[in-house]
């Protein structure tokens, strides 16, 4: 398979504004995100997801999670005396001989799994048309994730990437762990501006020795030819993809000129946005760049859910574990 890609003046806009004249347009918002940020800004930021992804998590992901992820199997319990209607196949014929009574070995299902998220930081996802960018809603939805992780009793870890992996979390459990978790994708500053999922994925199979359930979070703007990667890790782990865009990146609204900057490489181009032939060519080319990426997770067997920053995921995270639990 080809590249998935925009050119580069298409591909990530976060620094857009009219060509006459100075000020805030589409795009030209600073993410606190990926910013200095002090240190009571950090602890409220926090806060502020703590109590946002609540509701989610109590509410809309409540036995949704528990019973789309299973554990690894089953696990060894007791050994009790046989009762009738008991399954003859678990008798315990050892324990039997000794006893001189039928026992049977009782087994209950291992709850306990490690979730992995891996989530894109790059420069691309610097891209918000309202009131969120689209690292924003990666950081809230991993946060989201992590919480009905360790409300299951899981362990949660953490991968964040750009051209290469910028730091690995190893999973843990427990509410401090996750707060540490979101304190990290909040405050931290990327020191690669592309994108490329093979290094991330590699890496993640490298520490990911078990089975795990992994969330892929990212806008898919990738420079690498990831295909053969990603049926690999979807071959090894539970791997469902979260694709964040934005609405604009396939409606560009009628403003006139406009400067359009490509965070990751630092190109600049004038765009006419009052052009119907432009604004159809950046949707045709950000329509086949989607069609491509869903067609490629269809062949690979991967579940994909898609979310547009300002807007709610609730519906698409419920509708995802409906069809998941269909198919059991």
């Amino acid at each position: 398979m080809n590249k998935i890609k925009l050119t580069n003046s298409m591909k990530s806009a976060t620094s857009t504004k009219p060509a006459t004249t100075p000020g805030d347009s589409i795009g030209n918002r600073q993410s606190a995100i990926g910013n200095s940020l002090d240190h009571k800004e950090l602890l409220k930021k926090v806060r502020r997801i703590q109590i946002t992804t609540k509701h989610a998590v109590n509410d809309v992901f409540a036995g949704q999670y528990h019973s789309t992820f299973k554990g690894r199997g089953m696990e060894f319990d007791e050994v009790r005396e046989y009762v009738p209607g008991d399954d003859i196949r678990a008798i315990d014929w050892n324990v039997t001989a000794r006893s001189g009574a039928p026992h049977i070995k009782k087994f209950v299902e291992e709850r306990e799994m490690t979730v992995m998220l891996l989530v894109d930081v790059s420069a691309s996802n610097l891209f918000g048309s309202g009131t969120q960018m689209k690292r924003d809603l990666a950081a809230e939805v991993a946060a989201v994730l992590a919480f009905s992780a360790i409300r299951n009793n899981d362990r949660i870890g953490l991968i964040l990437f750009s051209e290469e992996v910028e730091k690995y979390i190893p999973p843990k459990k427990g509410t401090r762990h996750v707060l540490r978790l979101v304190r990290e994708m909040l405050s931290h500053k990327p020191t690669g501006k592309g994108t490329r999922v093979v290094p991330a994925l590699d890496y993640l199979n490298h520490v990911s020795n078990r089975r795990n359930v992994t969330f892929l979070i990212s806008d898919f703007m990738f420079d690498d030819d990831f295909e053969k990667v990603l049926k690999v890790t979807a071959r090894r782990h539970d791997l469902i993809s979260v694709v964040v865009g934005d609405r604009h990146e396939t409606a560009l609204p009628d403003v006139g000129l406009i400067y359009w900057h490509d965070a990751e490489t630092g190109e600049t181009v004038t765009v006419d946005t009052s052009s119907r032939r432009v604004r159809q060519q950046l949707a045709l080319e950000q329509t086949r760049r989607a069609t491509a990426v869903e067609e490629l997770h269809r062949k690979a067997g991967i579940d994909t859910i898609r979310l547009f920053a300002g807007e709610s995921y609730d519906k698409e995270f419920i509708k995802f574990f409906r069809q998941r639990a269909q198919r059991r």
